[in-house]
């Protein structure tokens, strides 16, 4: 790959000015293009512009100027030869594990997932001839017997949703290699600002940008990153025939929130660590799981992956779901909902929500039981936030 403008900028510059394009007018902030198509200066360059014989836009389902400086400033950040958005974060994990398998071929994927990555894995991709082996996401001993044989791809996410458990990526990405598959991580929760996963030897990185990058609870996008030579051979294909593509005017309020990104992620992941803390000292919490504390169970994993401990917090009340049901009803200042990464504190239950299409048996394979409650730190004052969860703990 050719070295790009940017490329040696810290993280913080790439957020602000990365894969920036001025049009004639000089704009500081970047325009958005709300055009579906554009025009040509004559027969012959339309001919051109879709023989691919010539640059430039063609459809904006295809590509769109403000889609591709966002594009291009997640590339910079992540370190990747080539970034694909789409309209949501499914959208993303849905293309990437779909478009480039095939009946016959194999996936294996971690037990921890977001419940809609379990249902394409053990739901839809079987329905096309691909089978699927989950794993205990911790268990290296289990990623080494599930890829003794070939296999096309790896699914995990680390830390994983809803329990922030870790999955070592780069051995997981070693063990891929070898047998024949692209490692997927899905890298939300770390966010790129704590984590690097292509640093660590993953193939393929896929975002929710509708939580951190945006990080203000407004709009759906996702991302797909990767080699340009796998993007175009596989998800570019998909994207354009299929249609899962990112509005511009998404994009540009994504661009946005990434400048402000780096600064959020680390302010809200203080609080979090202060909060963690508090609740862990709490007479009715059962267990508290955060990558920044030394007794989580995978701490040393998230320790080397990660350079802080991010804004998810995931505790277990001494009780079930009317408990943690209680708790959640008792909160005045965090809101319950399902989202996460916002600017507001957000706490939602797992099993009846997120994770609510799992069976027990496949809530129970990563440790998901109705005591769990999984909470996403905002920008609030920390004091305020913890007064607010000790209280409603208190109120169980």
């Amino acid at each position: 790959m050719s070295k790009r403008d940017g490329d040696d900028w810290k993280p913080a510059t790439k957020l602000v000015r990365g894969g920036t394009m001025r049009s004639q007018f000089g704009e500081t902030s970047e325009a958005i293009f709300l055009t579906s198509g554009y025009a040509y200066d004559s027969a012959e360059q339309a001919a051109a512009r879709m023989a691919g014989e010539e640059e430039g836009f063609v459809y904006s389902r295809y590509a769109n100027p403000t889609v591709r400086m966002l594009e291009e400033r997640l590339a910079l950040l992540d370190g990747a030869e080539a970034c694909r958005v789409t309209a949501s974060g499914m959208g993303a994990i849905s293309s990437a594990m779909i478009a480039p398998v095939g009946a016959g071929d194999r996936v294996v994927a971690a037990s921890a997932l977001f419940g809609s990555c379990r249902v394409i894995c053990q739901t839809i991709l079987p329905r096309y001839g691909v089978e699927t082996e989950f794993v205990p996401g911790a268990d290296l001993d289990a990623w080494k017997k599930a890829l003794s044989r070939p296999a096309k791809l790896v699914l995990i996410e680390s830390p994983s949703n809803p329990l922030l458990e870790a999955v070592d990526i780069e051995a997981v990405a070693e063990l891929a290699h070898k047998a024949g598959a692209k490692l997927v991580v899905d890298n939300v929760f770390a966010t790129p600002v704590l984590q690097r996963p292509f640093d660590l030897g993953a193939d393929v990185c896929v975002y929710s940008a509708t939580k951190h990058m945006d990080g203000q609870g407004r709009v759906l996008a996702g991302a797909i990153l990767g080699k340009a030579d796998w993007i175009e051979e596989f998800i570019d294909p998909w994207l354009r025939h299929t249609g899962p593509a990112a509005s511009p005017f998404n994009a540009w309020v994504v661009l946005k929130g990434l400048e402000t990104l780096d600064l959020r992620v680390r302010e809200a992941s203080r609080s979090a660590a202060r909060i963690a803390d508090a609740i862990a000292g709490h007479a009715n919490v059962r267990a508290v799981h955060y990558p920044g504390r030394k007794d989580h169970p995978h701490h040393a994993i998230h320790a080397k992956q990660m350079s802080e401990g991010g804004t998810l917090i995931a505790f277990s009340v001494k009780g079930e779901r009317a408990e943690a049901f209680r708790v959640l009803n008792a909160l005045t200042l965090v809101d319950i909902s399902n989202n996460l990464g916002d600017t507001k504190s957000l706490a939602c239950h797992p099993a009846s929500t997120t994770h609510r299409a799992l069976n027990e048996e496949e809530r129970a394979s990563m440790g998901l039981d109705e005591s769990w409650i999984r909470l996403s730190v905002g920008l609030e004052d920390a004091g305020d936030l913890e007064k607010d969860i000790l209280a409603a703990l208190d109120a169980m």
